[in-house]
């Protein structure tokens, strides 16, 4: 390009880059800067060919319009003003700075002293200036033409109720597959091996760890590791450079328009809670170098940042820009990428004020009252690590909510653990104490027994203990209290009865999942018996630990998955919006719910008490105040026998109709019919399924 370009004062909306046929509109938001100066690359992004102060501000807004610039131009900022960072300002015109609203990067940052406002050698650290230029070490932010040619695409519109969630890396579910071109990127995600994987499963939805561009952290750079998941975001309109295959925006718009094709919708785990910038020893990337005194909350001594989030900054999220730049994000990804719905990591810290959280936060009633937002599925993690975090239960319609206590009851029953009978009681039936309240349905409550997070599944029955020594942290990161069981010896066995043991248990605890109201979601590779080998927190583990291994592909217990998430979705009585409460129904006078004695009659406090107790009964039926119309089938059986073999007397069906075994988790392949004379065996250590039905 020439050095000669004609520029204008253009218009401060939209903000970012906004290319129009014959050039391009530059608009970025600073209260606080003195001047805003936009810098255009040469082709091959090396050299910075001119500088250009932007020649208007709308209040907060500096905005400049440059005729003849096309898409794929490089650029970035540098923001001038106060460099006072016991005033809040960190201003620095050295640092080369991404455009929050880039919807692309040419890459990642590559670790440098540079990279840092301050000098890192002085005395006072951050309180000092650096003058080295950040831009050999930073990416470029790209002008990007975002249109798509869509054709046909429609969102599959869901109804939660109808939803099994499938959490998934795009790296990790990819990697190690035979059959996948193009492996850890979006578009071997969509190719047709991982397609048909997740169509014949069954799964409705698949939940991306974060996608939007994030920062490899300079700490496990140094140890040789990186960030895997993504939790440390860097730019909020633009996917990640590591899962384009051609570097451009439109594989992720293929990816979807793919999963789309297939019925699947696509929901992405969002990190607006905080930055990869860190505290106040962090690099200056974008935000902090914009206008760090509204970016971020902070102290009282507004030198230091308030650290809700364990990752050294929280976002501004009641500065109205900070605001607004989160919800234009947002709608960019439904009505521009297509996606179908978010995770929020984090997501009490969104609803924190200077009272705490509040359900009715700025950021809660803009995501309600939003037309484009409120027709996606929107999934809370109701939790942060500062005061009154933790919020499960608390957060306002239509959120969804990750629901932890699910996964540690379960996990605590099948384990053994005494008096655990009334809390599976609680879970199954959609974790009423938590969600039933503001006319919030039953599906709230996301349920789980392992994520991203944690342990896989098969590692839940192989190891007491996390082994996260191949973090570098001496194995003291990760959850300390997983609720789980070796069932006799950690980690790997050649035992028999050993791996008997474990492959009924996670039968028990996938049947579980699946037989409970409420929304579910399976952690990729949990249903082929993918291990992490005993690793709890793989969040910078890019290799073999962290990838899914098809080529051990427990296809046993992927047909016994396949068999469940069938069962679910041929049985509306196990994915009710109504919360079951054993209250009559107007149709027919029988209450709803049933908790039933392995002899034949109704439990009592005694029963409910009792430490000893491992056995649960439920009869479920369609929920009190559901049409007549709506009442499908008659009743599901359900029991959850944690305890020695027991002969489990039913409930007397009606004139014509009959008990049906369906399900066995101690025999697998169990064939269904009807049992004898209202009485069925429930094995030890196992979940059995019976279905009311017309009698044959």
């Amino acid at each position: 390009m020439t050095h000669r370009v004609a520029v204008s004062a253009g218009q401060a909306w939209p903000l970012g880059a906004t290319f129009d046929g014959d050039g391009v509109n530059f608009a970025v938001f600073s209260a606080h800067a003195t001047r805003m100066t936009l810098c255009l690359f040469s082709p091959d992004g090396r050299t910075e060919d001119i500088c250009i102060e932007l020649p208007e501000r709308d209040g907060d807004v500096w905005h400049g319009y440059v005729s003849g610039l096309r898409p794929g131009q490089m650029y970035g900022y540098r923001a001038h003003g106060p460099y006072a960072p016991e005033h809040g300002h960190r201003f620095n015109p050295n640092k080369l700075l991404i455009d929050p609203y880039a919807k692309r990067l040419t890459g990642h940052p590559q670790w440098h002293d540079a990279l840092f406002g301050y000098d890192t050698k002085a005395a006072g650290v951050d309180l000092s200036f650096d003058t080295r230029d950040s831009a050999p070490y930073m990416p470029r932010s790209v002008v990007e033409d975002t249109a798509f040619s869509w054709g046909n695409d429609r969102l599959p519109g869901t109804r939660t109720e109808e939803s099994v969630i499938y959490e998934a890396h795009v790296k990790g579910m990819t990697a190690r597959h035979p059959g996948v071109d193009a492996a850890g990127t979006f578009l071997g995600l969509a190719s047709d091996p991982i397609l048909d994987h997740l169509s014949d499963l069954g799964i409705t939805a698949i939940e991306l760890l974060p996608v939007q561009a994030f920062l490899n952290d300079r700490f496990l750079v140094q140890k040789g590791l990186v960030n895997y998941w993504g939790y440390q975001t860097l730019g909020f309109f633009a996917p990640d450079p590591r899962y384009l295959a051609h570097g451009q925006i439109r594989e992720f718009q293929e990816m979807v328009a793919r999963f789309h094709s297939a019925g699947i919708e696509v929901l992405m785990d969002v990190v607006y809670n905080h930055t990869c910038e860190g505290n106040e020893l962090g690099p200056t990337l974008a935000f902090r170098g914009l206008d760090n005194l509204s970016y971020y909350r902070l102290e009282e001594n507004p030198r230091f940042y308030i650290n809700e989030t364990g990752t050294g900054n929280t976002l501004n999220v009641d500065h109205p820009m900070v605001l607004r730049m989160i919800m234009d994000s947002l709608r960019y990804w439904v009505e521009v990428m297509h996606v179908d719905g978010f995770r929020f990591d984090l997501c009490s810290t969104l609803g924190r004020t200077v009272h705490g959280f509040e359900p009715g936060a700025a950021f809660f009633d803009a995501l309600r009252q939003d037309p484009v937002l409120t027709r996606v599925k929107l999934i809370a993690e109701p939790w942060d690590i500062g005061f009154g975090g933790y919020q499960l239960g608390a957060f306002p319609s239509p959120f969804l909510e990750w629901n932890d206590k699910f996964r540690d009851g379960v996990r605590r029953f099948w384990r053994g653990d005494q008096g655990m009978v009334p809390e599976l009681a609680n879970r199954l039936t959609g974790s009423a104490i938590q969600f039933d309240h503001s006319g919030r349905p039953a599906t709230a409550s996301v349920n789980f027994v392992t994520a991203h997070d944690g342990f896989t599944l098969v590692d839940v029955v192989s190891y007491a203990h996390k082994h996260n020594l191949a973090n570098g942290e001496g194995g003291v990161d990760g959850h300390h209290e997983n609720f789980s069981d070796n069932l006799g010896v950690e980690g790997p066995t050649k035992d028999a009865d050993i791996l008997a043991a474990r492959a009924r248990r996670r039968r028990n605890m996938m049947a579980t999942l699946l037989l409970s109201q409420g929304t579910p979601m399976i952690l990729a590779g949990d249903e082929i018996g993918n291990s992490q080998s005993g690793n709890n927190n793989a969040y910078c583990q890019d290799n073999d630990i962290s990838w899914l291994d098809w080529d051990k592909a427990d296809r046993d217990f992927l047909a016994f998955t396949r068999k469940m998430i069938a069962f679910r979705k041929a049985h509306p009585i196990l994915r009710q919006k109504r919360f079951l409460h054993s209250r009559e129904r107007a149709f027919d006078g029988i209450e709803d719910l049933f908790w039933w004695r392995a002899d034949g009659t109704p439990m009592v406090n005694g029963d409910w008490t009792d430490p000893e107790t491992h056995l649960l009964c439920a009869e479920m039926r369609t929920a009190s105040g559901t049409p007549e119309y709506d009442a499908q089938e008659i009743a599901i059986f359900l029991i959850f026998n944690m305890g020695p073999v027991r002969e489990v007397t039913l409930p007397e069906p009606p004139k014509g109709a009959c008990w049906s075994l369906q399900i066995d988790t101690a025999v697998p392949e169990v064939p269904a019919g009807p049992v004898e004379d209202n009485r069925v065996e429930s094995p030890a250590d196992s979940v059995v399924v019976l279905v009311m039905e017309p009698v044959p």
